[in-house]
């Protein structure tokens, strides 16, 4: 599973997880989970489908890459907590690794390991692979 938010980093480790699929024959989901906060349910309509059509473009943009290197990707868009919804669709799908960048699009995080990231490593049953480098 290829976990997405469209940053760079999610591009680089979607190139390590894209390779791993090929060389090995697996297919590959690309992930994006819409982030729910507290405020969620205030920001006006057009704000659920600017998530939607960024979610979409993350995961079709893996999918293309896919299609590149004969690898079958299945997109899935999940609204939720980040860190938590990937680790449960990784589980509920008996997921073998979790491929995901150093750091996502927010905040501080871009100094350090992302939150999402850090969380995902620390609590996930199945390997993770954290990318750092980018695509050749």
């Amino acid at each position: 599973m290829v976990a997405t938010d469209g940053s760079e980093n999610a591009k680089s480790a979607a190139c390590s997880g894209i390779e791993i699929a090929a060389r090995t024959g697996a297919e590959v989901y690309a992930l994006y989970v819409a982030a729910t906060s507290c405020c969620t349910p205030l920001m006006p309509e057009s704000y659920d489908w600017e998530i939607g059509k960024e979610g979409s473009e993350a995961t079709t943009e893996i999918e293309e890459m896919g299609k590149e290197s004969g690898v079958t990707v299945k997109t899935v868009l999940l609204q939720g907590y980040p860190a938590q919804e990937i680790l449960n669709f990784a589980e509920k799908n008996d997921i073998d690794i979790i491929v995901m960048g150093t750091r996502g699009k927010t905040g501080i995080d871009r100094f350090l390991l992302g939150g999402v990231t850090e969380k995902v490593v620390r609590n996930a049953k199945a390997e993770v692979l954290v990318v750092r480098a980018p695509c050749p």
